[in-house]
């Protein structure tokens, strides 16, 4: 019976050096991406949207397409921002066609059509404490987007929503591109 009490003890006080699994929930923010929302130019000064068609996000040093970007029409995008670098370049194609020529296996005399714009985000990180489980966030302040000019740019105009834009969640819209 003596025995009996201490096996019931001792396997009492195990529970006790227990702790809750630390779980992190999908409903948890994590580093979130920018938001941005295409305009018609024509109407600067009101909220009228306007959707880019056939749109193709790539980033630029990556032969990977944006998923979701493929060429699709959208007047809205969310694009992941690095977290090793300051800076986050794109191209983004409107009117985007890829012609192999019906000959899938030459890469030589394939055609890409559209017009292609690049755009440079540059932006300060903060490392944000979200909990044991979730870890680190990343949030961006001081974000700001500029257009690579060239002799045939579909984006107009570029509008920050607030000065000082920082990328804190993935509610809001931070950036308004004009076409």
């Amino acid at each position: 019976m003596k025995y009996s009490f201490v096996i019931i003890l001792l396997i009492a006080l195990s529970f006790l050096g227990c702790e809750k699994d630390d779980i992190c929930s999908n409903d948890t923010p994590t580093t979130p991406s920018l938001i941005i929302r295409f305009y018609d130019v024509t109407n600067p000064n009101t909220d009228v949207l306007n959707s880019v068609t056939n749109l193709r996000i790539q980033g630029i040093g990556n032969d990977d397409v944006l998923p979701d970007y493929d060429v699709v029409a959208t007047d809205s995008i969310a694009v992941p921002l690095k977290t090793t670098d300051n800076v986050t370049q794109y191209s983004l194609y409107k009117e985007y066609v890829y012609d192999d020529n019906d000959t899938p296996d030459d890469d030589s005399d394939d055609t890409v059509t559209g017009n292609e714009d690049v755009i440079t985000i540059t932006y300060d990180m903060e490392e944000v404490y979200v909990s044991r489980a979730c870890g680190y966030k990343t949030v961006y302040r001081n974000v700001s987007i500029n257009l690579v000019e060239d002799d045939d740019n579909w984006i107009q105009l570029i509008r920050s929503v607030n000065d000082n834009q920082s990328v804190e969640d993935e509610n809001e819209v931070q950036f308004k591109l004009y076409h």
